[in-house]
């Protein structure tokens, strides 16, 4: 049987306020991560491993960044027309807003939906890390007769309360919602967890269309919050359990079911602790479910001297005589003599002059750390070179600075 046709939305045009400053010039999705990838490199990758090819990615806020590094790095075919990544920034058709929520977004767009017309339409989200075969989600969309599939991640039920609780019924079928409720509802199955949204949906095409006109008569323009409960009525509406989701190539290491949201400073960082070690929570090499890369056009990295420990090194840098313990280095990073760097994410084309010392320092692109600088030793006199995060962690903007020593 021919599998059926499958248009998706990633809905990339988040802000990502609480990245500052990492996303001072760029949005959320186009944040570097793991010393080779952007956030939205995750959910592409997702999608092109589980077959599905048509995407388009919704931007708004700070786009640039993004629309570059998908037109370098995610060109799918030139051959056949259904395999594309488009960029689609708001086409404001409804008046001279910016899309006003997730439904909203896809709601401008639906002559694309209308000009492929798919069987299926699935809208994900691009600001997550973990992998995911979608193909099985679509299985068990088709094996409901579902209406629309949301991809539920089992949580334990003490911090199901951060969260947007999914109520089911011994057949997963959506019976209601709670929003970070006090008391949340267990999954039937088990008492000690409870099923919270992703945020990632699959709709059969002619009641996403119905929905979405349905929802913009009412003035309501968010899926998780008008769009899904609105059609809970009908029955139809199933929760994917993430938990089920096999992936090829994962290690036994590894958390089951890793899914990470790095919407906070101390949560990218920490998300890039879970990838190092010999044994990581979230393993980046699998070559039977890769994370697709940013291509690097240039030498691979040349590494004189060094003391190296449990870090990633991504091509193009060079490192005279220098420490690296538990960070990721990015390329066309340039570390000369005695530089210390320790638990630390050094961003693409950085230079550490001679003797720096970083500790728990996050330096994004384009910089300059100059001949003997020390950051991440004293909060104190870094708040007015860097900005300090609310977790502790020095921040150095993107920007070609140049941070002098004290001296």
């Amino acid at each position: 049987m021919a599998y059926p046709k499958v248009l998706a939305f990633i809905l990339a045009g988040g802000k990502g306020e609480r990245l500052f400053p990492l996303t001072a010039f760029r949005s959320k999705p186009s944040v570097p991560i793991g010393g080779r990838y952007r956030i939205v490199d995750f959910v592409l990758s997702n999608l092109v491993n589980s077959q599905i090819y048509s995407l388009y990615l919704l931007v708004q806020y700070r786009s640039q960044s993004l629309i570059e590094h998908v037109r370098m790095h995610w060109s799918l075919s030139s051959v056949v027309k259904d395999h594309f990544v488009a960029v689609v920034p708001p086409q404001m058709r409804m008046g001279p807003e910016w899309f006003q929520g997730t439904a909203d977004a896809v709601f401008q767009n639906v002559n694309l939906i209308q000009q492929h017309n798919p069987e299926f339409v699935i809208i994900f989200g691009a600001d997550h890390i973990y992998r995911m075969d979608i193909r099985q989600m679509m299985d068990f969309h088709l094996q409901k007769e579902a209406f629309v599939t949301v991809a539920a991640r089992p949580v334990q039920i003490e911090q199901a309360s951060s969260f947007g609780v999914i109520v089911c019924d011994d057949e997963r079928r959506i019976v209601g919602f709670q929003e970070k409720p006090k008391k949340p509802t267990p999954m039937p199955s088990d008492p000690h967890r409870a099923y919270v949204s992703m945020g990632n949906y699959i709709f059969n095409k002619d009641v996403l269309l119905e929905a979405l006109a349905r929802a913009q008569r009412k003035k309501q323009h968010d899926f998780g919050a008008h769009v899904i409960p609105d059609l809970v009525e009908t029955g139809k509406v199933f929760a994917y359990d993430f938990a089920t989701n096999i992936i090829p190539g994962t290690m036994t290491y590894e958390e089951e079911g890793y899914w990470r949201d790095v919407g906070t400073i101390a949560a990218f960082f920490d998300t890039h602790m879970d990838m190092l070690g010999e044994e990581p929570l979230f393993e980046l090499d699998n070559d039977l479910w890769p994370i697709h890369p940013s291509g690097h056009e240039g030498p691979s990295s040349k590494i004189l001297r060094g003391d190296i420990r449990n870090s990633m090194i991504a091509e193009g840098c060079t490192i005279h005589k220098a420490k690296i313990r538990n960070s990721f280095i990015r390329s066309g990073v340039v570390m000369e003599d005695g530089v210390s760097v320790e638990n630390c994410l050094i961003m693409d084309h950085v230079i550490l002059r001679k003797g720096c010392k970083l500790k728990k320092v996050i330096v994004d692109k384009m910089n300059v750390i100059d001949e003997g600088v020390e950051i991440g030793f004293d909060p104190d006199k870094d708040r007015f070179r860097c900005h300090i995060d609310s977790s502790g962690i020095a921040i150095v903007p993107r920007g070609g600075k140049i941070i002098k020593s004290w001296r």
